[in-house]
């Protein structure tokens, strides 16, 4: 698995004092890069759309999972994967294989899934899950033998690329995050990792293909102008939409003058990407002796089991408006009652990826845009996002406004998936607040 895209260099340390030389060391970055195809060679259950059939019926482009190994007094590994998200348990087992391979903890493994809708479901094949999990493995064997030096820099541009579903409002993430990885001459580009704000979904519920969706065609994109490897990270995207999608249906998230119906809609994403990255990509300035970091906390939440009158109301809507089958939900919230259990809890993992004042703090839920958004705000750092769908994909983390006007990101997607999630209902609705002061009080930095 050679990499392609880099050559080595010679780093000029001979020529400073001892003291110096020691300093640079210890902050100068290292990051090795490998990728992997990922793309199964049969027929497999999609996931992310409710219908009778899943299974794949071809392919339109293929799967990838990126690696990238930073080093600067230890080494860290961020991970992306084009998946809709595996669920804790098996983000964990291959964290830990990845963790055991590089010699660190699993709080030094990212994994940052993609959130695509044209991806098999792993949790619904053991072999397709050991396959991604061996071809990762490699990928990361192959990164950690290839280390140079590199500069980093960021910056951002804003790009209308997303829509929020719902319709009264105007909540938008429309930053598109650069982390510009160049060599040591700060000319030569090695990695450009880029942060959006949108659904994977521009391929709706008709399409049967297997497909990276839009983020396959921001790498296509962005590697051919700027010759590079493109790694591509979600961001909190629960609520928010593409806005450029392909289908023959009207789907209910692309209902409106908003949406933009295209059969070119995957590159149209990636074109308004392309377009405004141009403006800003020579005006970045780099680095090359900066810290990275990558840590993790903890938070305990606790979510109801509801009432069994009050469950059978949500069924009951979910199945006249989304034509959603609660009968196997239903089932689990009888069987909890049948065992005296009330309550549900669960231990939310939320981790830190850090390199000067640019962070990406990811958690493993679906969480709305305004988690991004106050962070951000009460940071006062345009460079702190917060994403989901990092190391597993479990159920919607609505905001408060959301719980209580209810629906399918709030109640009747759990109808569906609450097997994946350990969970039947969702958190508290203080949850929310807790959560974004808790993400705000252990980041790496504060204006």
């Amino acid at each position: 698995m050679k990499n392609k895209f880099f050559t080595r260099e010679f780093v000029p340390t001979a020529q400073m004092s001892q003291a110096v030389r020691k300093a640079w060391i210890i902050f100068m970055i290292k990051l090795g890069y490998a990728e992997t195809d990922i793309t199964p060679n049969i027929p497999l259950q999609l996931v992310g759309f409710n219908r009778p059939d899943n299974l794949s019926k071809g392919i339109l482009k293929p799967l990838l999972a990126q690696v990238s190994i930073w080093e600067s007094e230890t080494r860290h590994c961020l991970i992306t994967i084009d998946s809709i998200g595996f669920k804790k348990e098996l983000a964990d087992i291959l964290r830990t294989k990845v963790g055991n391979m590089l010699q660190v903890s699993c709080d030094k493994i990212m994994l940052c899934f993609s959130h695509c809708h044209s991806a098999p479901d792993a949790d619904n094949s053991k072999e397709y899950f050991e396959m991604v999990c061996g071809n990762i493995l490699q990928a990361v064997h192959s990164a950690a033998a290839d280390m140079y030096p590199v500069a980093v820099g960021w910056g951002n541009v804003r790009a209308d690329i997303g829509v929020n579903r719902r319709e009264d409002s105007i909540s938008l993430d429309k930053r598109v995050g650069i982390l510009k990885v160049c060599g040591l001459d700060k000319e030569e580009r090695k990695l450009l990792l880029i942060r959006v704000t949108a659904h994977c979904n521009v391929l709706k519920r008709d399409n049967y293909f297997i497909s990276p969706d839009y983020f396959g065609s921001i790498r296509e994109v962005l590697q051919e102008k700027y010759g590079c490897p493109v790694m591509v990270i979600q961001g909190s995207a629960g609520n928010i939409a593409p806005k450029y999608f392909d289908s023959v249906e009207t789907p209910i998230d692309a209902r409106g003058p908003q949406y933009v119906r295209s059969n070119t809609a995957l590159e149209d994403m990636a074109n308004v990407i392309c377009e405004k990255l141009s403006q800003k990509m020579s005006s970045i300035e780099m680095a090359d002796t900066l810290s990275v970091n990558m840590y993790s906390k903890e938070i305990l939440f606790h979510a109801d089991v509801p009432a069994l009158t009050v469950a059978e109301k949500i069924a009951e809507e979910a199945k006249n408006n989304c034509g959603i089958d609660g009968t196997a939900w239903l089932a689990e919230i009888r069987r909890l009652h049948s065992l005296g259990v009330q309550r549900q809890e669960e231990t939310i993992e939320v981790q830190y990826f850090t390199i000067g004042k640019w962070c990406i703090c990811g958690v493993s839920y679906e969480l709305m845009v305004e988690f991004s958004l106050e962070s951000m705000e009460k940071l006062n750092n345009e460079f702190f996002y917060v994403n989901g769908y990092t190391n597993g994909c479990l159920s919607y983390f609505p905001t408060e406004e959301e719980y209580d006007r209810g629906g399918y990101e709030v109640y009747w997607s759990l109808l569906i998936y609450y097997k994946y999630f350990n969970g039947v209902f969702p958190f508290a609705r203080d949850s929310v607040s807790k959560l974004i002061e808790f993400i705000i009080r252990n980041a790496p930095m504060k204006d």
